[in-house]
């Protein structure tokens, strides 16, 4: 039954007082679009990519992968976009040599050094309201300090004052993405990252009990926490040389995620240094075994006894496909395309399935 003339009279009204789209039909709205992480396998696993017009915490230890994992971010949208401008608050040293080593332009990033906690998040929110660039990233959190800690001594105490500010931030941040809800507005990524810590007097079966700083209040108000955790390393044995550890595999897993199903995990394959025997440059990941492990999950690539077969091509082995799909980088942009579209329609399969059963116990 659609919405009653009395209702949308009224919606009408509201918005003739408070402005177009004050009052919309969830049929009206249109979904901002997500940005991409740059790699395949956190972009499935994150629903499509990094939220649009939403805030992302990604959080956990030290030169685990998180700065690694936005940057990539960054030059991937970048690469997608000619025109977008990322703002940087950098509470932390800006590496413009590790920066450009994955692919970023500094030409397009806006960088704004400082540890003053107040002045981030005010040059963050007037960023924010401004829409005037794509993306803005705080690296990171636990390097703030707060205007009233940094005028104290040393044996003074100071509890609590980065959270509250956090969370009046975060009450603040909410109102300063919001876009119009029609799509005409250009979407805004929003990424802090965070570490870990170990909380005081908690404890855990799995080992230390951690927490992140910075209060509750923002643990609701992130759309989606990443959890990056460092898996293995990855050595590369030159003949004649010895062997060289030249990067590491890293587990990111959606702790939270509001807009797809949380606590699912992508394995990325990356390499912070050059690894000429095995054919990657530093800054890469390894996107070929991410496409083939995830076209195999989909049923994009199929196979049957030890051939794989997709889109009219044949291998012998996942070894020999994956050398293939090396060299041939349009097959690669293709398999990437037909995946992502086959996980969106199996989660739009999955959603009417939810809905019908929904409306069946309703019925009931």
């Amino acid at each position: 039954m659609p919405v009653n003339e009395q209702a949308l009279a009224l919606a009408a009204s509201i918005n003739k007082k408070a402005g177009d789209n004050a009052v919309v039909l969830a049929s009206e709205i249109v979904p901002p679009p997500r940005f991409t992480s740059g790699s395949l396998a956190l972009d499935l696993t994150l629903g499509g990519g990094f939220p649009g017009n939403q805030w992302t915490e990604v959080i956990g230890r030290e030169s685990h992968g998180k700065t690694a994992i936005v940057q990539k971010t960054i030059a991937a949208n970048q690469r997608r976009d000619p025109d977008f401008v990322t703002v940087w608050v950098a509470a932390e040293h800006f590496d413009s040599e590790q920066a450009q080593r994955l692919g970023i332009d500094l030409d397009r990033v806006i960088v704004v050094p400082t540890q003053d906690m107040e002045y981030a998040y005010d040059t963050m929110l007037k960023f924010a309201e401004s829409r005037s660039v794509d993306a803005i990233v705080l690296d990171s959190y636990p390097a703030l300090i707060a205007g009233e800690e940094a005028n104290k001594s040393m044996e003074d105490l100071v509890v609590a004052l980065g959270a509250r500010l956090t969370g009046k931030f975060c009450r603040k941040a909410g109102r300063a993405s919001k876009r119009a809800m029609n799509g005409e507005e250009k979407p805004l990524l929003g990424i802090i990252i965070n570490q870990y810590r170990e909380k005081i007097g908690g404890f855990s079966p799995h080992g230390p009990a951690l927490t992140t700083p910075g209060g509750n209040a923002k643990n609701y108000f992130y759309w989606t926490r990443l959890e990056v955790r460092r898996d293995e390393w990855i050595d590369e044995a030159r003949p004649g040389k010895g062997t060289i550890r030249v990067g590491q595999t890293i587990k990111a897993k959606t702790i939270k995620n509001k807009g797809a199903s949380p606590h699912q995990i992508a394995t990325l394959t990356y390499f912070f240094r050059d690894a000429p025997v095995l054919g990657f440059a530093a800054g890469d990941y390894d996107t070929v075994k991410e496409i083939v492990a995830m076209g195999i999950l989909f049923d994009v690539i199929t196979g049957a006894g030890g051939w794989f077969s997709a889109e009219g091509h044949r291998w012998h082995g996942k070894e020999a496909m994956a050398t293939a799909l090396r060299s041939e980088p349009e097959l690669q942009q293709l398999l990437t395309d037909a995946i992502l579209a086959r996980a969106a329609a199996q989660s739009f399969r999955a959603a009417g399935r939810e809905a019908a059963e929904v409306e069946h116990l309703a019925a009931a």
